[in-house]
């Protein structure tokens, strides 16, 4: 109806300006005196001329046909796959409790612990949806305010809040059966009266040469967790290990900003003030690390996000460079230059034959103001999150920029940071 309507409007323009030329014409020859027909003589012969060699369009541009086919097909199959079976594999003896929560709590605030969801050999559980009740009595017998957030990745957070001092009682059921020592006892304290964390009391307590000490990454043995001795409220941190430690060598790190992993089984964080990023095995072993101070293409300034894509390239955000980096999986920087035919091709770090360099070399230069989160979609997309300019942008990975949404304010679609 619209392109129909376009031509008919097109049509009755023409036939307005015919009209019009046509009676213009014929009342000067009728009514006009002699010099007043020399004096338009070639406008309107022009015109009328004009006007006669003008294609109209004449012939419909559309059809009539416009019909309704039945697909019963995709209605069986909708209603075939109308619902799904909710299952989880979690086992009450076997899941556990952690957090400050299960000890201690501070009136009038809200206090949380997790829940960590494991099947009966005890291998942590990835899905949610288990029917998990939590359920805190007061010392007066009264039940507290408590709540159940479902992460949605097998664990729960659970959130309480005590109303009065005394001893409480914290009783966690999964599926009707309790988890692993529920239930629970925790004292609530008002707030002058809480004693300081053993992370609090660890800060306050200064190593004898007064320099950090170097802490080096260790797994937890099994026996921790197997043992004939337990607690009355068992309490596990589920950590496996720990690395880096303050300082500019390898492995240490002076301002963690970003981390991503690989399929490969490596970490990659990005360290802004050491000016570099490093690459550490699932196990917490250092493997690489690169990364040259300055402001050519290849060298990193402030690189505050980090992402690797489907080819194990590592994407570097670099906030004071203004642009995004493409490093391969060695750390080696990747410039994609039209004498290369449009390929990626590897290259030092900053080397002077970059320069002039194309606008790959510096993904997003030119556009983005402080860019400090970058990820990358399926499609190889590369997405930026530009903390200055309050936006996001998505590039293909040649650099062309797809779309940016976003700006400053509180409103939807707008950021602040």
């Amino acid at each position: 109806r619209q392109v129909l309507e376009a031509q008919l409007e097109v049509l009755r323009q023409g036939q307005e300006s015919i009209l019009s030329s046509c009676a213009f014409t014929e009342q000067a020859l009728h009514h006009g005196s002699a010099t007043e027909v020399l004096l338009v003589q070639k406008q309107m012969g022009e015109r009328l001329r004009e006007l006669a060699a003008r294609p109209f369009p004449e012939h419909p541009h559309e059809n009539a046909q416009l019909e309704f086919r039945a697909e019963p097909e995709g209605l069986r199959r909708s209603i075939q796959n109308l619902g799904a079976l909710l299952t989880t594999s979690a086992t009450a003896h076997t899941t556990v409790a952690t957090g400050e929560g299960l000890r201690q709590a501070v009136v009038g605030q809200p206090c949380s612990l997790s829940v960590t969801t494991k099947d009966k050999d005890g291998a942590l559980v990835r899905s949610g949806g288990a029917r998990l009740r939590f359920a805190v009595t007061g010392p007066d017998g009264a039940a507290a305010e408590a709540e159940v957030q479902d992460n949605r990745n097998g664990t729960y957070e659970l959130v309480y809040t005590p109303r009065a001092e005394g001893d409480f009682v914290l009783s966690i059921l999964l599926y009707g059966q309790p988890v692993r020592g529920s239930p629970f006892r925790a004292r609530a304290l008002r707030p002058g009266d809480v004693p300081p964390s053993p992370e609090e009391a660890k800060r306050r307590v200064k190593s004898p040469g007064g320099g950090h000490v170097r802490q080096k990454a260790l797994r937890r043995p099994a026996s921790m967790y197997g043992s004939a001795k337990r607690k009355e409220n068992p309490i596990e941190d589920e950590l496996i290990f720990r690395v880096g430690d303050r300082g500019r060598e390898k492995g240490e790190f002076t301002n963690l900003q970003g981390i991503s992993t690989s399929s490969a089984g490596r970490i990659v964080v990005a360290d802004s003030n050491n000016q570099c990023v490093q690459v550490f095995s699932n196990e917490g072993q250092f493997r690489l690390r690169f990364g040259v101070r300055g402001r050519s293409p290849g060298q990193l300034q402030r690189p505050t996000g980090v992402s690797v894509d489907t080819n194990g390239d590592i994407i570097v955000a670099d906030y004071d460079n203004r642009w995004v980096s493409v490093f391969s999986p060695e750390g080696k920087f990747k410039v994609r230059e039209e004498e290369l035919g449009g390929v990626w091709g590897w290259v030092s770090m900053a080397p002077p034959s970059l320069t002039p360099c194309s606008p790959q070399t510096k993904l997003g230069a030119g556009r983005l103001m402080g860019p400090k989160g970058v990820a990358v979609d399926r499609n190889g997309h590369i997405i930026v999150v530009d903390n200055k300019a309050c936006c996001v942008f998505i590039f293909q990975p040649n650099g062309k920029l797809v779309a940016r949404f976003g700006s400053r304010g509180t409103a939807e679609r707008q950021f602040a940071g």
